[in-house]
């Protein structure tokens, strides 16, 4: 179909978006669209924005945490020992009632 089947084309502006790894992003907007000033780079999916002198910094990336290192932020070495202690009692005191543990 060409534009004359389809209807004229709305009025554009191409708006230029950097990221950090130095690449240039061009989005084409409808001119009455209000332009963001952040775009996820379609090349490496940082964050990308109209100033060419300074794109945002890549976001902090997190390293995977264990369930033990999040139980080791909240216990203390002291407390961790002692809760070993209580749960190695409870089940010595149940071998020697003659309760089954699994």
């Amino acid at each position: 179909m060409g534009e004359a089947e389809r209807g004229e084309a709305a009025p554009r502006q191409l708006v230029t978006y950097f990221c950090s790894h130095d690449h240039r992003s061009v989005v084409a907007f409808s001119t009455e669209a209000q332009v963001p000033e952040s775009w996820d780079c379609p090349k490496c999916g940082l964050p990308a924005s109209l100033d060419c002198d300074n794109p945002p910094p890549a976001p902090k990336i997190e390293p995977y945490k264990t369930h033990l290192a999040y139980v080791k932020e909240r216990r203390s070495d002291a407390e961790a020992a002692e809760i070993l202690d209580e749960a190695l009692n409870l089940l010595r005191s149940r071998r020697k009632s003659g309760d089954i543990v699994f």
